[in-house]
């Protein structure tokens, strides 16, 4: 039987809003064993910290014994990536939904025990959905009660167009509940809407309704927008201790705070100090130094942590290259600028990697490259650099 200072750290530490609190704290206090949902869709590469507060959220709840229901998107991924929700999402073959799922597993595995985390795909009910039986969860809801989505309301504002394949996507991630019996669900705060449909579904299935646990959203590095690979502004779960650190050291000075209570997941008490500190005038740097170390500890150990932090001194401190720089072969004689960034893994995207060159972030043997459409002449061992920390060597 978890204490209740074990109930209210799980539901007040990094959470914005329960849905409904007292049903969640009564199920908990009496010691059910609970089935506890979280479904992402596989339209990227790699995950990063944005995911992990949901994930570390997750591990309190398997950490009190609960059952964690790991929901790969398998089908519902297929409807495109919503981060541009200005505009109507573009359609993904299985194909592509499944490529891109198949290494999720393994990163979520750095977080959650694996062993005691049930792994589900939503294709194995949806693939095998009849129109029909499509129809009748269709018929559960209104078209106007789908289009009290805010990122629809404004759309229809702007006068831009919606998908109605998006329209139907708030439902089927309702009904993964139902299919799944979930007792509660951990998400961000932009996937509270569509978790809500899961509970009228339930109560018509004979289920108890979910409850709904909301986590704020971590802002990228950029200190503007959400984390997303697709903008170029995130720190992956993958990403090795050099690059996270490195990465943490960049992040604008008012979002300090943030990244404590939900990269670093940091005591009550240790943010407390680290906002009296910056209210005293310390230097923001001393901080995010401190931060850095505690997010690399958190995914590497003390020791990945001090090592990263000597580097970075090294490196940026004192303006040297790093000891060890990865080496990728290229073939070709010569390449696009953009393609070259891209297949080194110095950019995400075409677009993340024109956003460098524009910003002057880009240079080949330390001399600044202006220009995104140039063809670059491949020479052994050249040294390419996207900003302050991450190197190539083209062998």
């Amino acid at each position: 039987m978890p204490t209740n200072k074990k109930i209210n750290e799980l539901l007040t530490q990094g959470v914005s809003e329960i849905v409904i609190e007292k049903d969640l704290r009564q199920k908990l206090a009496g010691g059910k064993k609970l089935r506890v949902k979280h479904g992402v869709d596989p339209t990227s590469k790699d995950l990063h910290l944005g995911h992990a507060v949901v994930y570390w959220k997750l591990r309190e709840f398997q950490d009190l014994g609960h059952t964690i229901v790991f929901l790969i998107g398998g089908f519902t991924a297929r409807f495109g990536d919503p981060t541009d929700k200005a505009e109507v999402r573009k359609m993904k073959t299985k194909e592509d939904a499944e490529k891109l799922a198949e290494d999720y597993i393994n990163q979520v595995g750095k977080i959650l025990d694996l062993k005691k985390t049930e792994i589900r795909s939503n294709s194995e009910w949806y693939d095998k959905m009849s129109a029909e039986q499509l129809l009748h969860l269709m018929s559960e809801f209104t078209v106007a009660r789908m289009l009290e989505r805010d990122m629809f309301q404004d759309r229809i504002k702007k006068q831009k167009d919606i998908g109605l394949h998006e329209i139907n996507y708030p439902v089927l991630q309702g009904y993964d509940s139902v299919q799944l019996k979930s007792d509660v669900t951990v998400i961000g705060t932009d996937q509270k809407f569509n978790e809500l449909q899961a509970r009228p579904l339930q109560k018509s299935a004979g289920q108890i309704p979910q409850d709904i646990i909301t986590v704020p959203l971590l802002v990228g590095t950029d200190g503007k927008e959400k984390m997303s690979q697709s903008l170029g502004n995130q720190i992956g779960i993958l990403d090795t201790p050099d690059q996270k650190f490195g990465k943490v050291m960049s992040i604008p000075d008012n979002i300090i705070v943030n990244y404590y209570e939900l990269a670093a997941r940091a005591s009550q008490q240790k943010i407390e100090t680290v906002k009296k500190r910056l209210a005293a005038g310390e230097n923001p740097r001393n901080l995010k130094q401190e931060l850095a170390f505690d997010i690399v500890a958190l995914y590497h150990g003390k020791n990945e942590a001090k090592r990263a932090q000597e580097e970075f001194v090294r490196v940026f401190a004192k303006k040297e290259k790093p000891d060890t720089i990865p080496e990728i072969k290229i073939d070709q004689p010569e390449i696009n600028l953009v393609e070259l960034l891209v297949k080194t893994e110095l950019a995400t995207s075409k677009s993340e990697a024109r956003r460098l060159v524009e910003q002057g972030a880009v240079k080949i043997n330390d001399q600044i490259q202006n220009n995104w459409q140039q063809l670059v002449k491949i020479t052994p061992r050249m040294v390419l650099q996207a900003g302050k920390r991450r190197f190539v060597r083209i062998i």
